[in-house]
């Protein structure tokens, strides 16, 4: 009876041991799951430190001469569109998809969003309710003076440039649009908040909509079932999204290309994902064979 104790003991003994040793090589083993790269630029033109999220595609090296298209994310941070929007990119972009280039993805992390997107306000109770508005200007020179040649100088990149965003970013989007169409030619603008300062942007001319407007551009506009605006005076988020697609369509250029999309079953917290995913079959259409 000793016998078999002591041998029920030597085995429990071992499997102890055992096990502890297979815990201990599990914790020494993990390490970080790295998605991308978190980068910094100093703006002169914000007056502040700027936080940038990259996502950089399978087999970048910076050391071959391949170049890639850049997706500039609004709304960038961690916490916001910036992963799952990389997952899109990075799925779209699977050979045995082949639905996207290999891309770098550049997440512009957010401060303050209502001062970045938004340009000055005629409307009073606006100002009242969001008192750091009114500040787009700065943020789009910080994005054609900085931020574009930063990530050029510091990546390898080619001439496609995408712009992402959403709600004040489709309101940021259509301004650099209107005004200064060329630094992106691609555009992905998702239930943009049109009805700031009553609307004023569907009224803005633009060179884009001229006949010698020469740049190719890309325009998606994608809208969900999302009803009234936060306004004094009602406006519907899908007319709104609607009249600024046909203002785009009616343009003259025949290098401006609108696309619209409606999603009923999306609401404004939903729609961004899907709509970024259908962006990609329109700016990339695929032959069917």
């Amino acid at each position: 009876m000793n016998r078999f104790f002591a041998l029920a003991f030597l085995l429990l003994s071992s499997s102890l041991v055992f096990s502890q040793k297979n815990k201990t090589k599990i914790i020494e083993t993990s390490k970080p799951f790295v998605l991308g790269v978190i980068d910094e630029i100093q703006s002169k033109e914000l007056n502040e430190k700027r936080i940038l999220n990259i996502y950089l595609p399978e087999g970048y090296n910076p050391a071959e001469a391949t170049k890639y298209p850049v997706i500039y994310l609004l709304d960038g941070s961690a916490d916001e569109d910036f992963i799952h929007i990389s997952g899109l990119v990075q799925f779209n972009s699977f050979e045995w998809i082949n639905q996207v280039p290999k891309s770098i993805v550049v997440g512009i992390a957010t401060v303050d969003r209502r001062r970045d997107f938004t340009f000055p306000t005629t409307v009073e109770n606006d100002k009242t309710r969001f008192p750091t508005t009114g500040h787009s200007d700065q943020f789009i020179a910080f994005i054609e003076k900085e931020l574009q040649p930063f990530i050029e100088k510091k990546y390898k990149t080619n001439n496609s440039k995408t712009i992402i965003g959403q709600s004040l970013g489709g309101l940021l989007e259509t301004e650099i649009l209107l005004k200064k169409p060329s630094l992106f030619n691609k555009y992905v603008i998702v239930s943009p908040s049109l009805w700031w300062n009553n609307g004023s942007l569907l009224d803005l001319d633009s060179e884009m909509l001229k006949e010698n407007f020469n740049q190719q551009i890309d325009i998606y506009i994608a809208v969900g079932k999302e009803g009234l605006t936060p306004t004094e005076i009602p406006r519907v988020m899908e007319v709104d999204a609607n009249l600024l697609s046909e203002k785009l369509k009616g343009s003259k250029s025949k290098n401006v290309k609108v696309y619209f999309d409606y999603f009923p079953e999306e609401n404004h917290g939903t729609i961004l994902h899907p709509a970024v995913a259908n962006s990609f079959k329109f700016f990339y259409p695929q032959s069917k064979e």
